[in-house]
């Protein structure tokens, strides 16, 4: 075939969905925080566990069951076309809504710490607030691809059981997951091209009904967040020991396992303060180091957002990108004694299966999405 000499030549242009090969930046900081996070729960578990005479192994060999299980979750989502969970949506939502149902009135919620979160089915425990996070982020992920309006009949049902939800996890009481819950919804309606004034109004409105609801010990927090010495062994003390293991730590810290706050002076040092406990043994560095690990999976989160062909799959990354982070710098920044104590546990870090379990699936899911690709092809013709 050939064209006459200086004709210009017309084109059209295609596009079309190819897989790729997964973001392996996101999966070096996952295994990371991942492997980080093992030696954290060994080294801050293990004194607790012998205190309760078992095997200083124990809190760490749970912690690894659920790793497996949540590898096997991440392999599985990573592989699975992330534009097929879309009818699942409604489902995934009613059954959370169920299981934090029965952990409110069946005998299978348990009360730990004075919140009754968890659900126990057999030898299984877990809580079913920490599903809450995939299925909020699927469905509005679901609702928002198609259109951002927020007044729109069809989208009333799923209201009520967000808003159902929102309620049994407050009557556990779990504030600091309601918190998470509503900031993550807002970023995802804003990345859909919702009004800034809506979000504003909303974010008025939920503070208001926050300082109008809020409870005793939730206000006795703020109270000791101002001065820890206050009630220096009731509600500051956590705060207080939390300072005297990072000020321990200094600038390299004491060494991985020779931490001294974790022997029964600083009680959930495994789990809501684990962070403390890594700031003593790694010091400054090793925080900056953990800090600077999210900070990576925020940004190639927001990446794979923006470079994904549809507005499903933009609205969910950033939806699991926001969700995890957020709730990784909260958890550090109670630990820091940025902002009043909340019990929500640093994602991949914290001993507890659950946070684990889902944390894991969701990346899963971020994965699979950072597969795909947009190539376009150019015809030209005469």
């Amino acid at each position: 075939m050939y064209y006459q000499k200086n004709r210009p030549l017309t084109h059209t242009q295609d596009e079309t969905y190819t897989q790729t090969s997964a973001d392996n930046i996101l999966l070096v900081v996952v295994v990371f925080i991942v492997v980080f996070g093992i030696m954290a729960v060994f080294s801050a578990s293990a004194p607790k566990a012998i205190s309760y005479g078992e095997n200083p192994f124990s809190f760490t060999f749970k912690q690894l069951i659920w790793l497996i299980g949540g590898i096997f979750g991440a392999l599985f989502f990573s592989n699975f076309d992330y534009k097929k969970l879309k009818p699942f949506s409604g489902f995934v939502a009613l059954f959370v809504l169920v299981m934090l149902i029965l952990v409110k009135f069946s005998p299978l919620g348990v009360t730990v710490n004075e919140a009754k979160r968890w659900l126990v089915i057999g030898p299984l425990q877990f809580q079913p607030s920490e599903m809450a996070k995939p299925a909020l982020v699927l469905y509005f992920a679901t609702l928002f691809s198609k259109d951002y309006s927020i007044l729109d009949s069809r989208k009333y049902p799923f209201y009520f059981i967000f808003a159902s939800m929102l309620l049994l996890i407050y009557m556990q009481p779990n504030l600091s997951m309601i918190i998470l819950l509503l900031t993550t919804s807002l970023v995802m309606y804003y990345i859909a091209g919702g009004s800034t004034k809506i979000i504003s109004a909303v974010l008025l409105a939920g503070s208001a009904l926050v300082a109008t609801t809020i409870r005793g010990y939730q206000l006795q927090r703020i109270k000791v967040w101002w001065n820890p010495f206050s009630d220096a062994l009731g509600s500051g003390y956590n705060i207080i020991q939390s300072m005297v293991a990072f000020s321990s730590g200094g600038f390299f810290g004491v060494g991985f396992g020779n931490s001294k706050q974790k022997l029964s002076w600083l009680p959930e040092g495994h789990t809501d303060f684990i962070f403390a406990i890594i700031g003593e043994e790694f010091g400054f560095l090793g925080c900056f180091f953990l800090i600077c690990l999210f900070c990576v999976f925020l940004h190639r989160g927001f990446i794979i957002a923006k470079k994904c062909p549809d507005m499903f799959g933009k609205i969910l990354a950033v939806g699991i990108t926001f969700s995890i982070c957020f709730q990784a710098f909260t958890n550090m920044s109670v630990a820091s004694s940025f902002v009043p104590a909340t019990g929500i546990p640093l994602p991949l870090i914290s001993y507890g299966g659950s946070s684990l379990f889902v944390t894991l699936c969701m990346i899963g899911v971020l994965i699979n999405i950072s597969k795909k690709k947009v190539q376009r092809i150019v015809h030209y013709v005469e």
